[in-house]
């Protein structure tokens, strides 16, 4: 079992550079205070606060910000294994809505990744657990690495 835990443990060390790495380069998301909260080989959690500067023309959190707090946490997800990838297909459903001040949270989870194909789901809630957004992505992984490293 040690062999296996080592493993597991240089997995997730690789997954945290590659956050690292993404959150130092990813200027858009700074723009937005989108945080990092946790990254784990196939998963990432990302957040940030509604400001008034992020409302649309009848004062809910634009749909297109709350996508891209999701397309975020995504692509830190499918992208953990330090392997590039870039989304092929995504779709969101909005069954409510974030308001001025409420801490969003995007988690996304691996549901399935074979060859060069993910399948990702994220969920966006707010910081009281109500659900804003339901996401999937596909993603397309291509040659090349993140950050220096074992794949």
């Amino acid at each position: 079992m040690p062999h296996r835990a080592t493993e597991e443990t240089q997995r997730q060390a690789l997954a945290e550079r590659v956050g690292a790495a993404f959150s130092e380069r990813d200027s858009a998301s700074r723009l937005l205070g989108i945080e990092l909260d946790e990254i784990r080989p196939g998963f990432a959690r990302l957040s940030m606060t509604v400001t008034g500067d992020m409302l649309n023309g009848v004062g809910i959190c634009h749909g297109g910000l709350t996508y891209t707090l999701a397309d975020t946490a995504f692509a830190y997800a499918c992208n953990s294994y330090n392997r590039v990838a870039v989304a092929l297909s995504c779709t969101v459903t909005y069954p409510a809505a974030g308001r001025q001040g409420d801490r969003l949270i995007a988690e996304c989870r691996e549901i399935h990744r074979k060859g060069r194909n993910g399948t990702y789901d994220c969920t966006v809630t707010t910081q009281s657990g109500e659900v804003i957004a339901l996401f999937r992505g596909q993603c397309r992984i291509l040659e090349g690495h993140i950050v220096e490293g074992n794949p």
